[in-house]
């Protein structure tokens, strides 16, 4: 990545050391931004990589899945939803094919089995939440909707969004605007204006070592598979997700899978405000809310994945996949190998967005496991 750029505060300077070194490695040409906030204040800013600087505006996939359900999760405080309704109840076209049962509660916590269509979706269609709701409600699910758990890629943020629209009249994407990212001036955006595009560095593809090509030439993703359905690879052609992320139609409409466009700083000041107090206002979810967010719902092997995992209510149980992490620590990764988080019992709030897909990224690239744990040292030594 070369010169590292930004600031820490005193106390945070290790975790400048190992930015510096894992971006090297991790994120190579393509550059990396990350930010931390530590009980409301930004203690870390830091980027680097051709292309990048700290207000660069970076596709940030499924972290949109995140800022999602910190949305979902007021209005249910608000008791503008409620959790065990069904879905149909508000959106009766998706009681077809067997789903009328199914409520909001299944669809945050990876249950519903409605993640994909026979054919797969166009990038067009899935520009569009709208379109990709209505396909999906009248078509069976992959499982018997509660019965296991497994990742809806490509269709959770039209489920959830499409529920919120009927029920409130209104879509997340303005929700957002006006309850959130006005308000504290964040700088994350589910709907990006056009006079912004100019600040936007594309996404750029994984280039693979030999050895990983031979991995992935090896393990082919099976045609028809439900990782095949849910990730677009049945669809004609075939989802390209570094085309999905740079595209200006997503941008516009921001679908709530993956559209949404932003900086590590954006995503890092959201999450401080689910962590505790900022700018004089108190934490956005109640002690009750975030504590029903990120209670368990589903765990044990993935369906479409076939990995171990966990999920909440839309947010990721992240004391999971990190164990420094307190029992309230939640967020979400996206797909190049970014991960943001807010964990109430620290104060922490924690924004790691780059580029260049990573490898097997998973629940966020492996150099998220590093920086986290500086982080949480760094805190714990202040605190």
């Amino acid at each position: 990545m070369g010169e590292v750029h930004g600031t820490v505060e005193p106390g945070f300077e290790p975790v400048r050391e190992v930015f510096a070194g894992v971006a090297a490695d991790e994120a190579r040409d393509g550059g990396a931004q990350l930010a931390v906030h530590h009980r409301g204040r930004l203690v870390v800013d830091l980027w680097g990589g051709d292309g990048v600087d700290g207000d660069s505006l970076l596709a940030l996939y499924s972290s949109a899945k995140g800022v999602t359900s910190v949305v979902v999760a007021l209005l249910v405080q608000e008791g503008a939803l409620d959790l065990d309704r069904t879905v149909a109840s508000w959106w009766p076209e998706y009681a077809a094919e067997g789903k009328g049962g199914t409520t909001l509660r299944a669809l945050l916590a990876h249950r519903s089995g409605s993640i994909g269509v026979d054919g797969g979706f166009t990038l067009a269609e899935l520009a569009d939440d709208r379109v990709v709701a209505a396909r999906l409600a009248a078509h069976r699910p992959s499982w018997e909707p509660d019965s296991g758990h497994g990742y809806h890629g490509l269709t959770f943020g039209a489920l959830v969004g499409e529920v919120v629209l009927r029920a409130t009249g209104r879509t997340v994407q303005e929700h957002y605007e006006e309850r959130l990212r006005a308000p504290y001036g964040i700088d994350y955006h589910l709907g990006l204006p056009e006079e912004l595009e100019a600040r936007f560095a594309p996404a750029l593809p994984l280039v693979p070592t030999p050895v990983q090509r031979a991995f992935l030439a090896a393990n082919p993703v099976a045609p028809g598979s439900r990782m095949a359905v849910a990730f677009g690879l049945d669809s004609e052609p075939p989802i390209d997700l570094v085309e999905y992320g740079n595209s200006r139609a997503v941008h516009a409409a921001s679908p709530l899978s993956g559209g949404g466009i932003g900086t590590a700083r954006g995503l890092s000041r959201l999450y401080a405000a689910v962590a505790g107090p900022l700018d004089g206002r108190p934490p956005v979810l109640t002690a009750g809310t975030l504590a029903e967010f990120a209670r368990i719902h589903s765990e044990g092997t993935d369906l479409v994945t076939g990995h171990e995992n966990a999920f909440g209510l839309g947010l990721v149980p992240l004391a999971t996949v990190y164990p420094s992490l307190g029992p309230l620590a939640v967020g979400h990764s996206g797909a190049p190998g970014t991960q943001s988080f807010a964990d109430a019992t620290t104060g922490l709030a924690y924004s790691y967005a780059r580029r260049r897909f990573g490898f097997m990224a998973g629940p966020g690239a492996p150099e998220n496991a590093r920086l986290i744990e500086a982080v949480v040292e760094a805190a714990r030594a202040r605190d």
